[in-house]
């Protein structure tokens, strides 16, 4: 199993969910993540993490509301945001920074 640092590290994008199984939008969002996923195929990566059993790693990336997503590219986040977001503009920001 990879590490969180590994897989941040990887060429292709990195999007990263920070979200909590009792949150609502959290819940509307895995669909868009999914259809996203689908569309973009191996041009990025995306993980979910539990806010609630990582605690840690979201006090390092300053998580304050989920869900919060975070785009990583050569192990930096370049983009965040909190709340819903549309499919349409994350393939619109996601294939802004690949490759």
């Amino acid at each position: 199993m990879s590490t969180f640092s590994e897989i941040i590290n990887r060429k292709e994008p990195v999007l990263v969910d920070f979200f909590a199984t009792w949150c609502q939008p959290c819940t509307a969002m895995a669909p868009v993540l999914k259809d996203t996923k689908e569309t973009l195929n191996d041009s990025v990566h995306i993980i979910k993490i539990d806010v609630d059993k990582n605690q840690s790693l979201a006090a390092t990336y300053q998580i304050r509301s989920v869900p919060t997503l975070l785009l990583f590219k050569d192990g930096k986040p370049i983009w965040r945001h909190s709340g819903l977001i549309s499919k349409q503009e994350l393939i619109t920001i996601i294939s802004a920074h690949k490759n």
